[in-house]
């Protein structure tokens, strides 16, 4: 039996974000447990990421980013198991599919690539920006076989990781299942939804920026050709990004799946998409 994630992922005020008090992976372990998805497995993979990010495994020294730390991690991964909660309870399924778990751990390997090397001392992890999906995917095929992955679940893991990059998409060729399909959906859905969400999203963009800047210095990208010329830019350019881009990508090449993240009948409110209009609003204030 499925013990609903409601009261975490929709808790507060009509007018908090869902992710309010979501920074660490524990809301993400307590919430795969609600799930009912196996424990021992879980906490496994969710403590390694945790040491991942925090220099204790995987020669990797500690995530040295602002925007793209833990809790970015944290956010989207708890959004992703939002998605996955709102589809069992649409589909009356009572136990989480195997591929759903591929998704978990794509999800949380996600931007692992932003994760600098023991060694690596120059600047921050922001300069791998235009590499970290590849990155990443080198991680999860790494580390995944010693959590019981066979081959074709990691290359089903690494294409789900793929569907994050900025032109990423969900190829059904990639997937054995239509189950794994949407699975690639939710993963990519929750990434955006789960930045954008985000109690501290605005705040952040500043960082955001600062860390396009680092990657366009590493990779010798001209001035005039860099998408953002200042934090004030891209803030500016929020309202932009959500309408003309990151929602026709959620609704055409990812599926429209952000529908399972709405509240049951009769509410039907979808908190997560209402959390990033008043962000968007809140940018739009903040640039006129």
């Amino acid at each position: 039996m499925v013990q609903s994630l409601t009261p975490f992922h929709h808790a507060g005020r009509a007018d908090g974000s869902p992710l309010e008090g979501v920074t660490e992976l524990e809301s993400v372990r307590d919430a795969a447990c609600r799930l009912g998805i196996d424990v021992s497995f879980s906490d496994a993979l969710i403590n390694f990421v945790d040491d991942l990010f925090a220099g204790r495994a995987g020669n990797c020294q500690p995530i040295d980013l602002r925007y793209h730390d833990l809790s970015h991690t944290a956010q989207a991964s708890y959004c992703y198991l939002a998605h996955v909660e709102g589809h069992l309870r649409a589909e009356g399924l009572g136990a989480v599919p195997r591929e759903f778990v591929l998704g978990l751990a794509a999800i949380l390997f996600h931007d692992s690539g932003f994760l600098k090397t023991r060694g690596d001392d120059s600047g921050t992890g922001a300069k791998y920006t235009h590499s970290h999906v590849l990155r990443s995917s080198a991680l999860a095929a790494t580390f995944l076989p010693s959590f019981g992955f066979s081959r074709e679940e990691i290359d089903e893991v690494v294409a789900m990781i793929r569907c994050t990059g900025l032109h990423g998409c969900a190829d059904r060729s990639a997937f054995r299942t239509e189950l794994a399909h949407t699975a690639a959906c939710m993963v990519a859905t929750s990434d955006y939804v789960g930045q954008m969400a985000a109690p501290d999203y605005v705040a952040k963009l500043p960082l955001l920026f600062a860390e396009f800047e680092e990657a366009d210095d590493f990779n010798h990208v001209p001035r005039a050709r860099r998408v953002f010329a200042s934090a004030r830019q891209l803030v500016a350019g929020t309202d932009h990004f959500w309408r003309e881009f990151v929602r026709p990508r959620l609704e055409n090449e990812f599926g429209g799946v952000y529908r399972y993240l709405a509240l049951p009948h009769p509410a039907r409110r979808n908190p997560y998409l209402d959390a990033i209009e008043r962000n968007v609003a809140r940018c739009v204030a903040a640039a006129a």
